[in-house]
């Protein structure tokens, strides 16, 4: 080995130490008697010393040294006199008696520090330099340990590892394939697996009753926040089980990792009906680090009168505690922000419940101060509070609401991301209705289970059916999901029944 010690390791119990060390120089402070150098590798950093009085000729060659510099140094362990606790070899530094160095750089196009002066277009084009901060390290380590926590945790529970194949026959997604021209026969395709649904169930068929796999999967879809055409997902397949069964052996898996990899205790998950989610959060990916939960009014407004009231589907509002000192302005941004497209009300309702005990609203000319404050019980507003109301159709008005909701927790600092809240959203439809074709078709897949009391639904009331079906939700975020499969023929065919398909359909059970 090149060296003795890496650039993290150093502490004061290693002083007096002679010590080798390779890495990067980070950068260089000339103060004149004496010049410092901060090598960086993957482990950390540690501060090199360069001493004019004891050594000119090597001071005078250390200062001409560039960024990203690759050196090798030899020195010995000393103590600090400024010592820097941001750093864990902060309170050591090596004075060095030699060094080499293995390679040169050119000037860097950007910093390579944690927060870097280089933007996303820049970083990119030169990725193996970003590669080298310090976040991006943190991030490639953190997916490392998770990985390995993932499959210790997995493999005492009975699961067993399979690669499963890259090129496959192209199947049915939610997302267009990507394809890979096959050179041995000229015309014909490869596609890049979407997930490894088919080959997970073949599997379970051959009586593998617990598969996992770590495993890359495509979609040629367009890119948004959480979407990218390649991505990494824990993929898992369990027999002869129920949901129940399913959702404890996840939720275990959550907990542990948050344990081992963030030193964070999760309590038990919640769990939050499909219907609920809904309701109170308007999507089904709710964010529950902080209350603010929807309120409707339907029955308090309607009918005196305000005809955007009475003509909406849905009236439903939150409560923004301790707002109420928002000024004309920060109410007209707020306006603003639901107008915009991608939340899409038409405008914003808003009470005031003062300190002083006034109430004042953008609709008292249609409301006495009575009615105003019946809104506000509805609420449970106190003084200080200010209510923030939307109507419409119902469907577009809970999703502007949770656009909103999730705007005023950012802006009062209640979406803490240190804080973690995960929870099951279960019970979702089996089916949903589109108007436009006029027919049902499947929220998740054909192939989701119904709940057993609600089989009998499917041709009566298809709409109130249940499915065997979960997400798992982190601060907002779907995380995971799944669900139970249909393996019974008799059910098969009557879900393809009530999704209006003439379909024939047979799945032996694993």
């Amino acid at each position: 080995m090149l060296r003795t010690k890496t650039c993290g390791e150093l502490r004061i119990s290693n002083k007096r130490e002679q010590v080798t060390l390779c890495g990067w120089l980070q950068r260089s402070r000339d103060l004149g008697g004496m010049t410092f150098i901060d090598l960086r590798d993957r482990y950390g950093i540690t501060q090199l010393a360069f001493n004019m009085d004891t050594d000119a000729a090597l001071c005078e060659r250390a200062r001409k040294l560039g960024r990203e510099f690759v050196l090798k140094i030899v020195g010995n362990v000393v103590e600090r006199s400024n010592k820097n606790n941001k750093i864990p070899t902060g309170e050591i530094e090596i004075l060095v008696s030699d060094f080499e160095v293995l390679n040169v750089s050119k000037t860097p196009p950007f910093t390579i520090e944690d927060k870097s002066d280089g933007g996303d277009e820049l970083r990119m084009k030169y990725r193996y330099l970003d590669l080298r901060r310090t976040p991006v390290r943190q991030n490639l380590e953190l997916r490392h340990h998770l990985a390995i926590e993932i499959r210790n945790y997995l493999n005492r529970l009975n699961f067993i590892e399979i690669e499963t194949p890259c090129l496959i026959k192209s199947t049915p997604e939610g997302a267009r394939d990507f394809v890979v021209p096959s050179r041995m026969n000229t015309g014909e395709f490869y596609a890049l697996p979407q997930s490894p649904q088919t080959f997970k169930q073949l599997l379970m068929v051959s009586g593998y009753d617990r598969y996992f796999q770590i495993v890359r999967c495509f979609r040629d879809e367009d890119l948004r926040a959480d979407r990218q055409p390649e991505f990494t997902q824990i993929d898992c397949e369990m027999s002869f089980v129920t949901q129940e069964d399913i959702l404890e052996t996840f939720e275990g898996l959550v907990r542990h990792l948050f344990k081992v990899v963030k030193q964070v205790d999760v309590p038990p998950l919640q769990r939050m009906t499909y219907a609920d989610a809904m309701r109170f959060y308007g999507c089904d990916k709710p964010d529950t680090r902080f209350d603010m939960t929807f309120v409707e009014l339907n029955e308090v407004v309607k009918g005196k009168g305000a005809a955007f009231f009475d003509t909406a589907e849905l009236i439903i509002g939150i409560n923004a505690k301790g707002c109420a000192d928002y000024t004309r302005k920060q109410l007209d941004e707020l306006t603003d922000f639901v107008k915009r497209p991608q939340v899409g009300a038409s405008g914003l309702t808003y009470i005031k419940f003062n300190t002083d005990g006034s109430v004042k609203s953008s609709i008292d000319k249609f409301f006495s101060e009575d009615v105003l404050r019946a809104i506000g019980q509805k609420f449970d507003a106190q003084s200080g509070d200010l209510l923030l109301i939307l109507s419409g159709e119902t469907e577009p008005m809970q999703k502007a609401l949770c656009e909103l909701r999730l705007e005023m927790g950012s802006r009062l600092g209640l979406r803490d991301p240190k804080k973690f809240a995960p929870l099951w959203v279960v019970d979702f439809p089996l089916l949903e209705w589109d108007k436009d074709t006029a027919r049902y078709y499947a929220k998740h897949h054909p192939f989701t289970s119904p709940k057993s009391e609600d089989i009998d639904k499917l041709e009566t009331s298809p709409g109130d059916v249940h499915a065997n079906a979960y997400d798992m939700v982190i601060n907002g975020v779907e995380v995971g999901g799944g669900s139970i499969r249909i393996h019974d023929r008799t059910l098969q065919n009557r879900m393809f029944q009530a999704l209006q398909h003439a379909v024939m359909f047979f799945i032996q059970s694993p």
